[in-house]
């Protein structure tokens, strides 16, 4: 039988890779399982390479002030070294049992938590957080990515589900989540812009973040973000709910960090972080694009306090986090 071909990549793609020379200075970003169960262990600023529930029990409650969940979808899916097989639905919300009470619990009072799904998944989801918390509202976003389908319709959209442990009592900060939208019908009072801004790169207006996200882009071989994780979600993505449900300083938990989308971006935005996988690769990949994001903490779509517009060119060449963020790498 012939060997499989090594990968070889086109000069320009920037996916994230680890050679056999970087990984003993990449380990240095990462806990193992045993070092994370050890007496009075620190969790803060954390990426733990350790089965999610052989260190639960060790991570303190109501530690976390906002908790990102991009779990396995109730889909045949091959994580590397672990494989996931879709179930029924009943099969699928047991094994979300198995973990999310426990994921709940390191939760703050007033804090809130997201999780990923798909169209299939996406009703069992919302029965079992709702057994643990309050559902404030459904995301749902566009992913522009996706084969199509000749016998139904092409896949192109996700679900997060946005809940809270108190409805009376939790941050939000929609100030942070605006977006910067192109104005094609430029409607003025007496000579004066109405509610837009007249710039040399055209006339935009920031508007409120809706419920419906269509200016995400998912990570592809051009973008330094990218990695060959299988369901990698875009930096921009977990920026804005970063921004919206925490503050600076604040404690944010992924229990399923896979290439460490949420503690890389939660770093870029001066939060605490903690992420788990049980995927060493994975997590040596997260730990090389922590390592970048020490000297560039740029989040395409992103700057000057407002998101971009998908596919506009100020997006793809003002992708800049903010001055204040590199200066405190």
């Amino acid at each position: 039988m012939e060997k499989e071909r090594p990968k070889v990549r086109a000069g320009r793609n920037k996916t994230v890779t680890v050679n056999n020379g970087e990984r003993e200075t990449l380990c240095q970003y990462i806990t193992g399982a045993d070092e994370a169960v050890l007496p009075g262990f620190d969790f803060c600023d954390k990426m733990v390479n350790a089965d999610l529930l052989a260190i639960l029990d060790y991570i303190p409650n109501g530690i976390a002030d906002l908790i990102i969940i991009d779990p396995p979808y109730n889909l045949s899916k091959n994580f590397g070294n672990v494989k996931f097989r879709a179930s029924s639905a009943i099969a699928y919300e047991g094994y979300l049992r198995t973990w999310f009470s426990k994921v709940c619990d390191k939760l703050s009072p007033t804090g809130t938590l997201y999780m990923c799904g798909d169209w299939k998944c996406t009703s069992s989801l919302q029965k079992v957080i709702e057994e643990r918390l309050v559902i404030m509202n459904r995301i749902t976003w566009q992913r522009e990515k996706g084969r199509g389908a000749k016998s139904n319709w092409k896949n192109a959209m996700e679900d997060i589900w946005f809940a809270v442990n108190n409805p009376d009592d939790y941050y939000f900060d929609v100030e942070a989540v605006k977006v910067k939208r192109r104005v094609l019908a430029a409607y003025k009072v007496n000579g004066v812009p109405k509610d837009w801004e007249q710039t040399n790169e055209g006339n935009f207006r920031l508007t409120c973040p809706s419920n419906f996200w269509d200016d995400i882009s998912v990570p592809f071989w051009s973008m330094p973000e990218n990695t060959d994780h299988p369901t990698q979600k875009p930096e921009k993505l977990i920026a804005k709910l970063i921004l919206a449900s925490s503050r600076e300083g604040d404690f944010v938990f992924d229990p399923f960090m896979g290439s460490g989308t949420t503690c890389v971006v939660a770093k870029k935005l001066n939060r605490r972080f903690l992420g788990v996988d049980i995927n060493s690769e994975y997590c040596l990949w997260a730990a090389k694009r922590m390592q970048n994001a020490a000297s560039d903490a740029s989040i395409q779509g992103y700057s000057d306090g407002v998101f971009w517009e998908r596919n506009s060119f100020l997006e793809q060449s003002r992708g800049v986090s903010g001055a204040k963020n590199k200066s405190n790498q």
